[in-house]
């Protein structure tokens, strides 16, 4: 079946029901074992436009597992939009009870390779195997209904895409889909971002004004060179001899002052690490301010060392994700690296880029942050690299520092496009099976 570049496939044919309920043409089921099959029926009237719907509901036992399968066209080269709603009833982790696959397939039926090599590749050049894509969960409306979606480039070898409507394992738990549509789309505009890191600590500074200020040439600097977003040090107006009480301040505040101003002036995204006060509360934070120079938001560090913890500051218990014009930024601050649930939740919540201004660090930790989430992680450091420890650097999908900046006054860069995945060897997109292969969130238990 040939299509034009903007021909709509699939869409509609999902609902166009049989008689007495029966599937649509070309729908079956499916089910990993036959003890373990769910139950499955098509409503003819089902879902939010009453178009139709597939269901999939399971009795009281654990680990039932099926789905339902459609295979349509497509054409190799072409970049295709799927989309398709989902509702999930008496589950605990939806993302995990509720899965789409799509499975590209050459004309035989036989799997295909991708066309450009993996990143991740065992072997230089290496083409790897296509696997399966997992669309992502997007926005749920009132009724429960979400949207699940993703843009592909279907591999050039590809004449068919396998279509799968998963069930998981939940007991006496729904997982109904509707609204289906494979549709063809224009290739997505690359999203090409500047990130940099800088490696960079004022010395013989007294005063929270003065350390400001010896930042004004290295971001002149970072504009200079084209740079869109750029991570400052943690603390960087804690003075020596000062307390963290002395050189706390509000937020916003006379440094997000400061540096909104030259953020405005140099019109890039800035991240500095400052500290907070906030009643008789003290918080280390990053803070994230625009290139109109406008403060966008702050995260307040949640993992605190015992120095901190014996200097008066107070933890903070929340994971913001801030869309910018670059992309999905989130922040952490230095000791949060030691730990993977901080960068695993700005990850779950959709963190594109992660800044993290340290103080110092395994740098190995900011490989596996970067790695075991599939995100860019920008990391200015206090350490120098005779101590081979923490660097300032931008750590790419692999964990592998894409940039690095070894002398004091200098600026780690990188160019990278935020649409463009990394692919692994035997597991394809990582980055978007994590959400359907991770644990299930632990449910909280009172006093332990």
């Amino acid at each position: 079946m040939k299509t034009s570049s903007f021909a709509v496939l699939g869409c509609l044919l999902l609902f166009m029901t049989g008689a007495s309920g029966a599937p649509p043409e070309g729908w079956t089921t499916g089910a990993a074992r036959e003890e373990i099959r769910p139950q499955f029926r098509h409503d003819p009237t089902g879902g939010p436009s009453g178009k139709g719907s597939f269901i999939i509901e399971s009795d009281a036992r654990e680990g039932l597992n099926g789905w339902w399968t459609k295979t349509f066209p497509v054409t190799g080269g072409q970049h295709y939009r799927f989309t398709v709603l989902r509702k999930v009833s008496n589950a605990e982790s939806p993302r995990r009870a509720g899965v789409v696959r799509l499975l590209w397939r050459d004309a035989n039926g036989k799997p295909v390779t991708h066309d450009e090599p993996s990143f991740a590749s065992y072997r230089p050049g290496d083409h790897p195997r296509s696997e399966p894509e997992m669309p992502a969960d997007l926005a749920t409306d009132a009724r429960g209904w979400t949207e699940v979606a993703d843009t592909y480039r279907a591999p050039s070898k590809a004449a068919q895409v396998i279509v799968e409507l998963h069930f998981r394992w939940a007991p006496q738990a729904k997982v109904e889909w509707a609204d289906l549509s494979l549709t063809a789309v224009p290739a997505p505009v690359p999203r090409i971002v500047r990130l940099a890191a800088a490696h960079f600590v004022p010395r013989n500074t007294k005063t929270p004004e003065e350390r400001r200020q010896a930042f004004v040439p290295i971001i002149a600097e970072a504009a200079k060179q084209r740079v869109d977003f750029l991570v400052l040090p943690e603390v960087l107006t804690y003075a020596g001899g000062s307390t963290y009480e002395q050189c706390a301040e509000p937020i916003p505040g006379p440094s997000t002052e400061f540096f909104g101003k030259l953020a405005k002036e140099h019109k890039l995204h800035l991240v500095p690490g400052l500290i907070e006060r906030d009643g008789h509360l003290i918080y280390n934070v990053a803070v994230l301010i625009g290139p109109d120079g406008k403060l966008i938001g702050k995260y307040r560090k949640v993992c605190l060392p015992r120095g901190e913890i014996e200097g008066g500051i107070q933890p903070g218990h929340d994971y913001p994700v801030f869309n910018t014009k670059l992309g999905k930024i989130g922040m952490m601050v230095c000791y949060d690296g030691f730990f993977p649930e901080v960068a695993r939740e700005l990850s779950n919540r959709g963190a594109e880029v992660i800044a993290w201004p340290v103080m110092g660090c395994n740098p190995l930790l900011g490989s596996a942050r970067a790695c075991e989430n599939h995100v860019y992680v920008v990391s200015s450091t206090h350490t120098d690299v005779s101590a081979n420890w923490m660097i300032s650097a931008v750590y790419g999908h692999d964990g592998k520092p894409l940039a690095q900046a070894k002398d004091w006054g200098t600026l780690a860069i990188a160019e990278v496009d935020l649409n463009k995945r990394l692919l692994w060897q035997s597991l394809g997109d990582f980055k978007a099976e994590i959400q359907r292969h991770r644990p299930a969130d632990p449910i909280a238990q009172s006093g332990k």
